[in-house]
């Protein structure tokens, strides 16, 4: 039985990779949805990690420890957006 990569695993990854990508570049907003999209995408890819005939959980663990990470860093991006 060959397994597959589940979708939300790597939704995860990539919205959360592209939350800290586009909070450097100015957008912390933007950022936050991201961090707030890859939170949930990788707890439904861990679940689904669960069954046997789907990969990704660690996918799944590394998509939400990073969109974590970067949710506080848009937190971060937005406190100086408007302070400065």
């Amino acid at each position: 039985m060959e397994q597959n990569t589940g979708a939300a695993a790597t939704v995860s990854l990539i919205a959360a990779i592209l939350s800290w990508i586009i909070t450097f570049t100015g957008h912390p907003i933007w950022g936050m949805i991201l961090g707030l999209v890859a939170i949930p995408a990788g707890l439904i890819g861990a679940l689904m990690a669960a069954s046997p005939r789907v990969g990704g959980g660690l996918l799944s663990v590394i998509g939400i420890v990073i969109g974590i990470l970067g949710l506080g860093l848009a937190v971060l991006g937005l406190i100086g957006v408007i302070l400065f």
